[in-house]
């Protein structure tokens, strides 16, 4: 029996470098710049299917992460984060339905553009107090929300832990708890919202293979390129792919 396919080449070029980099990023090397994937795919297809179809290769990456990271977690910042991280998903799927797909798309190149300015103009500083408990809690529910809509909680997240200036092992490891758990607590609501229909999960199992390719490619780019380069890179990336979902979403229908 044939599987239902998405067969669009147009969807295959853009979300292939979508898988690779999500692997990247699940790597630990340029971590964060995994929310680059669905405004990447949101080339081809909608956000909403274009979040479904990453359901799967989302799961297969955390339970690599995790192998590789469980032991070095900072617990007491994961038992603080997990509540707000879940409550923010559940506004997603309150809200899911209410959202308009060229809304959708506009809110997630909002936040690609806001992680890329804050990124730019307001780098961490060494000599920085950490931010407020209440920041982080408004930032960890926005994680929830965004990474329940397009995957893209990486950049709110990264805002509130960067500065708190954990070593590498200790924020790569917190980060892949978190979403873990997040990523799984999404599967019953994008279920129940009917996104995990049978054509969307068979072209994420043909996807799938590309997921651990891209972590051998993270692992292996962090030993041989330098990563200002390679940063470089992806901030142009986000920069277009931002801009594209800004005008998809606010600007074309008017």
């Amino acid at each position: 029996m044939n599987l239902p396919l998405i067969t669009d080449g147009l969807f295959y070029a853009v979300a292939i470098p979508a898988v690779l980099l999500m692997g990247v990023s699940k790597s630990g090397f340029g971590a964060g710049f995994g929310s680059l994937a669905v405004p990447l795919m949101a080339m081809a297809v909608s956000v909403p299917q274009a979040a479904a179809i990453m359901m799967p290769v989302l799961f297969v990456l955390d339970c690599m992460g995790l192998a590789v990271y469980r032991r070095d977690i900072q617990w007491p910042l994961l038992k603080f984060l997990l509540p707000f991280g879940l409550l923010g998903t559940v506004v997603g799927t309150l809200m899911f339905r209410l959202l308009d797909t060229k809304l959708v798309a506009g809110i997630v190149g909002l936040f690609t553009l806001a992680f890329l300015a804050q990124r730019v103009l307001f780098p961490p500083k060494a000599d920085s107090p950490p931010p407020p408990r209440w920041l982080g809690a408004l930032l960890t529910a926005t994680s929830g929300f965004t990474s329940f809509v397009a995957h893209a909680g990486g950049p709110p997240l990264t805002a509130y832990v960067l500065p708190l200036r954990l070593s590498p092992v200790v924020f790569t490891s917190t980060m892949a708890v978190f979403f873990f758990a997040i990523n799984l607590a999404k599967w019953g609501p994008y279920g129940w919202l009917g996104l995990l229909d049978l054509r969307n999960m068979s072209t994420s199992l043909a996807l799938l293979p590309f997921a651990p390719v891209g972590v051998f490619i993270g692992v292996k780019v962090a030993r041989r390129i330098s990563p200002v380069l390679f940063y470089r890179f992806i901030t142009l990336g986000m920069l277009l792919t931002g801009l594209k979902l800004v005008w998809d979403g606010f600007l074309a229908a008017r």
